[in-house]
């Protein structure tokens, strides 16, 4: 399937405000878990082995922001998950960083020219695809991961927040 196509396509199924807004609608459900978090156990609770539910975030958050940009730009940065020397230590500070990501992703989204979708890049310097397979994944690795918190939540006897309501 050529390029020109597959823009069509691409049109008719979903127009890039509405990938955006699908995906803001997670963001906001991956926030409303992270308010469900007791403060401790956000940054300290884990089973099997899997990390605590504030490094999953900073995972989601350090992918987001900077792929939007990416995408919008051409300039890709590598990724750190930590959040450098500003890497939040309270739950106030990791919504406040989930916030300030959020409005990061709002500035760059509408920059996206259309062709930028198709274009073939190796995000953050490792991950070779079309930009909108990065977006994919970006949205398919905040999913998985709000997924982890959830069964976190449960078993802390937190009822998580309701999947459908994005």
């Amino acid at each position: 399937m050529n390029a020109t196509l597959n823009q069509s396509v691409m049109a008719e199924l979903l127009s890039p405000q509405e990938l955006f807004t699908h995906w803001q609608g997670h963001r906001a459900l991956t926030r409303r878990t992270i308010l469900a978090f007791p403060e401790k156990e956000l940054f300290t609770f884990s089973i099997g082995g899997m990390r605590p539910f504030s490094q999953l975030v900073m995972e989601m958050a350090t992918l987001a922001g900077p792929g939007v940009k990416g995408i919008a730009s051409g300039e890709w940065v590598p990724i750190d998950h930590t959040g450098g020397a500003q890497r939040p230590t309270t739950k106030e500070e990791l919504l406040d960083y989930w916030d300030a990501i959020t409005e990061e992703m709002n500035t760059y989204w509408p920059a996206i020219e259309p062709a930028r979708f198709l274009k073939v890049e190796k995000a953050f310097g490792a991950y070779e695809g079309t930009n909108f397979s990065t977006i994919q994944y970006l949205i398919d690795n905040e999913i998985h991961h709000r997924g982890q918190g959830y069964v976190y939540l449960r078993a802390l006897g937190i009822e998580p927040p309701a999947f459908g309501d994005r």
